[in-house]
């Protein structure tokens, strides 16, 4: 990220605005920990596409599927275990939809 972006996106706000996205049953099975371990592979896949190199005037556009299967591929590779990807899908969206409230890639 730059300075700038690195700036606004701020990883306990990205926790609680994720929090607050998931349901009431997700709520209870992910601890902060385990957001930020997901917000972590997340920034990986956003650094692995380039998203923070590119001119501010460049479109981004995400492939929410693509970006699913890294995580839970990644979650598999650290050992994390199994994961459902209705449960990744619905992080990875708060992720996004926290992304697009502060205007991280526009």
């Amino acid at each position: 990220m730059n300075e700038e972006k690195d700036f606004m996106y701020d990883e306990d706000e990205a926790v609680r605005f994720i929090r607050n996205y998931l349901p009431q049953e997700m709520k209870e099975r992910f601890s902060d920990d385990d957001l930020i371990y997901f917000i972590d592979l997340i920034s990986e896949y956003y650094e692995s596409k380039g998203f923070f190199d590119g001119a501010d005037d460049e479109v981004v556009e995400i492939d929410e599927d693509e970006l699913v299967q890294y995580v839970v591929k990644n979650a598999a590779r650290d050992d994390v275990g199994k994961l459902d990807a209705g449960d990744v899908t619905m992080i990875v969206q708060g992720e996004l939809a926290y992304c697009e409230s502060i205007h991280l890639f526009e």
